[in-house]
């Protein structure tokens, strides 16, 4: 029987009825309107974009991101059908989110901070697909939509959680075995040798690559969003405790067969083997509770509001007249927080002077020509300008490192995953033990600074170990504060008003450990000079403005 001229689209593309699927009349101007502002989208923030696809191509964590958008079409067009059975209807409530997402992007651009910019740009592009399909098309495809924030290349902020944890259970499973174990930090030494603790042991490859596969692997096995979530719980939890139980089955290895195996590059593949046959079990024993797939031919029952079987020309020229007017708003929406930010970029035309900070200080504090014990200095990449001097009193000494940053960048900026302590895990130098919040008493207020112990050479006996002990504070919008986070988006509001960017990272350093009296002398020079520090902050503050 051949199909009436009355015959819906969806009618004749449903699978079974000797014809293939074409694209209804009703979803033509969506799909071409959505295409468009996608692509305004990545063309206003194509720094941001290219940005990710930067992250994607430099980093093994988050290659995977490049699977992701084909991914996501893919899982759209298993839902063509139920798609086709709803008339899109612009959904202008979505101007506030968009406007959200794009003020986001505003915040991050002026910190500087990558990941905030890139949530906020994957938020922008499905904001703007809902804005043009509508509620009802938006639940059919939430999930293909969700899954497109696996773009975003975060995650290596768990590298120092991670770590620990990974370090913890190594040195608990190595004593339980009878191998005795001296630890500092993220190394530890055994009879047969040392090892350390550094970022490819973290596990957070495992475990990105593992809630990616696993989340698709549940939305396409389950129905239920209780098994579901269930089942991305479990690929959370079975990479981190798998890469314990690899960390631990090395350095077991590496032991037993005294440092021939599994002490060189072959123990990352060793981990990658184990992690795979891991993660196969995992799917494995998940496929048992799968639940059969739904039917695509079964369509859902049209909102109402949406007018699935309505096709009167009045009405749709009506949603045509708002489907486009809330496209130009949206544009307008998307327009602006790049003009707010072309409007207050700053850079200096040349690097400043080194910051001057005064030979003498309260409270008798004396400069001295003396380095850094160790030759220890911040690893702070490109400052506008740098600081440092010792000072003594009594015997007593007392260090300080000032980075100063102006005019900040993706390239020069205060706040970044390369800005630390201390050399990378993985080279020679100082290592990072402990960390806690101290205070140090001023005239008029109590300062929070954050403290670090630092070990050098990294393994010795507890009672034969140099250390240093660092408090770091940073200093942004004239306000001192012990969060990287803070620091940036103070950075950014006095950006947007107009006053600049101008911030700082400050170190006090001494010789010993807390228990030594490092904290003591550190705590004696912070409360009687923060002020002096703040004064010399400002004056360079001014310097290059006339």
């Amino acid at each position: 029987m051949s199909a009436s001229p009355e015959s819906s689209p969806l009618e004749r593309a449903q699978p079974g009825r000797g014809s293939t699927f074409s694209m209804p009349p009703h979803w033509r101007w969506p799909v071409l309107l959505i295409g468009l502002l996608v692509v305004a989208a990545l063309v206003l923030y194509r720094e941001t974009a290219l940005g990710m696809v930067e992250i994607w191509a430099r980093s093994e964590t988050f290659t995977h991101a490049f699977l992701v958008p084909p991914i996501v079409l893919w899982l759209i067009w298993r839902r063509r059908h139920r798609l086709a059975a709803v008339v899109p209807q612009a959904w202008l409530l979505m101007l506030l989110p968009l406007a959200l997402a794009a003020g986001l992007w505003l915040l991050g651009e002026l910190a500087h901070a990558n990941a905030l910019r890139q949530f906020a740009l994957v938020s922008v592009v499905l904001a703007c697909v809902l804005l043009v399909i509508g509620r009802t098309a938006g639940r059919v495809i939430a999930f293909p939509l969700a899954y497109l924030y696996f773009c975003v290349p975060v995650g290596e902020f768990l590298l120092p959680v991670l770590m620990e944890w990974t370090a913890d259970f190594t040195v608990w499973a190595l004593r339980l075995s009878g191998v005795p174990v001296y630890r500092e930090g993220m190394n530890f030494t055994i009879p047969s040798g040392n090892w350390s603790v550094v970022e490819a042991c973290s596990g957070v490859r495992y475990l990105i690559a593992s809630l990616v596969v696993g989340t698709l692997f549940a939305y396409l096995n389950y129905r239920s969003n209780r098994r579901r979530l269930l089942f991305i719980g479990v690929s959370i939890l079975v990479p981190i405790v798998a890469n314990w139980m690899r960390a631990y089955m090395i350095v077991m290895l590496g032991h037993l067969s005294n440092n021939e195996i599994a002490t060189g590059v072959d123990h990352l593949v060793y981990g990658w083997v184990f992690f795979g046959i891991v993660i196969m079990i995992m799917f494995l024993i998940g496929s048992r509770w799968a639940e059969p797939d739904e039917d695509p031919t079964v369509t859902p029952v049209a909102d109402p509001s949406d007018g699935a079987t309505d096709t009167r020309r009045a009405v749709g020229s009506s949603r045509g007249r708002a489907r486009w007017g809330s496209a130009l708003a949206a544009v307008v929406v998307l327009i602006l927080p790049s003009l707010l930010a072309s409007a207050t970029a700053y850079a200096p035309s040349a690097q400043l002077p080194d910051l001057s900070l005064p030979r003498q200080l309260a409270a008798g504090w004396q400069a001295v020509d003396e380095s850094a014990p160790g030759g220890w200095v911040p690893r702070f990449e490109n400052p506008s300008m740098t600081g440092h001097a010792s000072y003594a009193l009594e015997g007593q000494r007392v260090g300080i490192y000032v980075y100063y940053y102006r005019g900040q960048s993706d390239e020069r900026k205060l706040v970044s995953s390369v800005n630390r302590l201390t050399r990378r895990s993985i080279e020679p130098g100082w290592t990072p033990l402990k960390s806690a919040t101290v205070t140090a008493r001023t005239d008029d207020r109590d300062i929070s600074w954050e403290r670090v112990e630092l070990l050098m050479p990294a393994l010795r006996s507890a009672t034969d170990r140099e250390s240093l002990t660092v408090w770091q504070i940073y200093w942004s919008g004239d306000h001192l504060t012990t969060s990287g986070k803070e620091a940036a988006l103070r950075s950014a509001l006095q950006r947007l008003i107009g006053k600049g960017d101008d911030a700082a990272a400050i170190f006090l350093y001494s010789q010993g450990s807390p228990e030594q009296g490092a904290d003591a002398r550190i705590a004696g020079f912070a409360g009687a000079n923060s002020a002096a520090i703040v004064d010399a902050l400002r004056a360079a503050r001014r310097k290059g403005r006339s």
